[in-house]
């Protein structure tokens, strides 16, 4: 009966062995591996009712078991707590939800799909109205440069917005443009200098030469010095012409800048299409408006340049200018105590001005700076507020379509050459000298051909600007007549000034010969004279031979009793 009753204890609810605890290990051991792998959804073994109702009443009424029932106690209370506490994070991670219907599945899909939707629209007006942020943005500033940009053109060009704005879509032909050339006079004063004496005299005057076929241009300078007769003021240094507002010519701007340009036209047969007068402020403010400009001083002295006068101390070699650093170099021409790396005085100073314009103009056309709105509404302010010029709009919008071309960095930079530059830039046969006026006492430069002989200077300018290989090189040629033929150095002359040659003088060889001769001084330097020298007179160029060469040309041509006089046609 005992044994009845142990065996019906071991199976009390038809389903735990005997060996309860041991054979219900394996469950548990796997419910635990379950819990650690994060990735898998644990699943916790059911207990059966009989089981649970057991674990329940043990629980509840501490039942006095005998050994045997003791054992299972512990062995179902060992069953029931690890699977209430996996029971109970089940509940609290994983909540129970009723199962839903097909229906309800479909409206908690189509839900999801409608948030999606909504999602999406919040994300792209989101995106739309920062868009439109940034476009309004940009609008207000671009509207405020624009404003400054047109507000400074009407100052500068004239007209009014709507006349300028219909001038971006239009085009026209600037004066000079059919003949190839424009030529445009630049020059600076210090008018907005309160209290400078002087204020309207031009410093600085420059000649910007454009060959609108072949997409080159140069710089020339005018001496500020140059000796002059100003109508309506006599005898006085060029830059003084635009201190003149009384006397006005036809054809020309109604102001001083008009008679500079009379004067520069008639006198030095130089042709002025345009003008442009600026001030201090304007170049020291172009300058910082780009962001600084580099030049490379090249001073004969191994100090660099130094003029107590402005304020100027710079070394030798490549050197980064401010605006006013920039201003103080264009002024100086070492004429202060102390001062040193200036030979040439006004040479010198219009040469740093021509490499100073140069890098501006190089640096305006960048992208650091045209992409910049900030640095072309600077730009614009400046022009704007110290700038005075003949140019509309239009034409600015004419010449910049025609000068986009030129490669800035190949601009050439040119003086007249004078006894004070001789060496400087290719100056070898001086064609100004200095000179003091003896009634004012005022010193200044002349020609060396005398006071108002603008014959050579008009000369070199033709040099500068022809495509003819003879004047460009302008040689200089003598003829003398060896032979017996009266007049034919005269009648040679006359073919190669013709032909755009520089005959300087004529005369007769202190010996008779019967061949031709050609004596070649040049050293190389003037192939095209050579060439066309060695055509007409058919005989070969000797070396240089200073006894035949009293006048120390480039080329002496002897003509032989042999040679005959040309024919009367020639060709310019």
């Amino acid at each position: 009966m005992e044994s009845r009753k142990k065996q019906k204890a071991k199976s009390l609810d038809g389903f735990v062995p005997a060996r309860l605890s041991s054979s219900l290990s394996n469950p548990f051991d796997k419910i635990s591996r379950a819990k650690l792998n994060s990735n898998s959804r644990i699943i916790p073994h059911r207990q059966s009712p009989t089981l649970r109702k057991f674990s329940q009443e043990t629980n509840s009424t501490n039942l006095n078991l005998n050994p045997t029932a003791k054992l299972a106690t512990s062995d179902a209370a060992l069953l029931s707590s690890p699977f209430s506490s996996i029971k109970e994070d089940f509940s609290s991670n994983q909540p129970d939800t009723p199962k839903l219907s097909r229906k309800q599945r479909r409206e908690q899909k189509q839900e999801k799909q409608l948030e999606k939707i909504h999602k999406k629209k919040r994300i792209k007006r989101i995106v739309k109205y920062s868009v439109l942020l940034i476009i309004a943005f940009i609008i207000v500033v671009g509207g405020f440069l624009g404003f400054k940009v047109f507000h400074n053109i009407d100052k500068v060009f004239g007209g009014n917005v709507i006349s300028n704005i219909s001038s971006l879509f239009s085009s026209t032909t600037l004066k000079g443009q059919a003949s190839g050339r424009i030529n445009i006079l630049l020059a600076g004063d210090s008018a907005d200098q309160l209290g400078h004496g002087g204020a309207q005299l031009t410093d600085s005057i420059l000649v910007a030469s454009i060959d609108t076929q072949n997409n080159t241009a140069f710089l020339l300078s005018i001496p500020r010095d140059f000796w002059v007769d100003i109508p309506g003021m006599g005898w006085e240094k060029i830059n003084a012409a635009n201190d003149n507002t009384a006397t006005y010519f036809p054809g020309y701007p109604q102001n001083g800048m008009g008679i500079l340009e009379h004067l520069i036209t008639s006198d030095l047969g130089i042709p002025i299409d345009y003008y442009a007068l600026s001030d201090y402020g304007a170049f020291s403010a172009a300058v910082n408006a780009v962001g600084g400009v580099s030049v490379n001083i090249q001073s004969p002295d191994s100090r660099g340049l130094y003029d107590p006068y402005t304020n100027l101390k710079l070394p030798n070699g490549p050197v980064e200018l401010n605006g006013q650093t920039a201003l103080n170099l264009a002024r100086a021409r070492g004429d202060g105590p102390g001062s040193y790396g200036f030979p040439n005085s006004d040479f010198d100073r219009t040469e740093h001005q021509r490499q100073i314009f140069t890098a501006v103009a190089a640096k305006a056309k960048t992208i650091g700076v045209l992409a910049d709105p900030i640095k072309i509404g600077d730009l614009f302010d400046t022009i704007g507020n110290n700038v005075e010029t003949d140019l509309s709009l239009k034409d600015v919008l004419a010449l910049i379509k025609i000068t986009k071309n030129i490669n800035l960095s190949n601009i050439q930079s040119f003086s007249f050459c004078s006894t004070l530059s001789v060496g400087l830039n290719g100056c070898t046969t001086p064609i100004l000298t200095d000179y003091t006026d003896p009634v004012s006492g005022q010193e200044a430069i002349i020609p060396v051909a005398g006071i108002g002989d603008y014959t050579q200077m008009q000369q070199y300018y033709n040099q500068l600007t022809s495509s003819n290989p003879l004047v460009k090189e302008n040689a200089d040629i003598v003829i003398l007549n060896g032979g017996k033929t009266s007049g034919i150095a005269a009648v040679y002359q006359t073919k190669i000034d013709n032909a755009g040659g520089n005959v300087s003088s004529i005369g007769d060889s202190p010996s008779v010969i019967t061949s031709n001769q050609i004596i070649d001084n040049s050293g190389g330097t003037d192939p095209n004279t050579k060439n066309y020298l060695e055509s007409i007179f058919g005989t070969t160029v000797i070396a240089s031979n200073s006894n035949n060469n009293p006048s120390g040309a480039t080329f002496v041509v002897i003509i032989g009793s042999n040679q005959k006089e040309p024919a009367t046609s020639s060709t310019k």
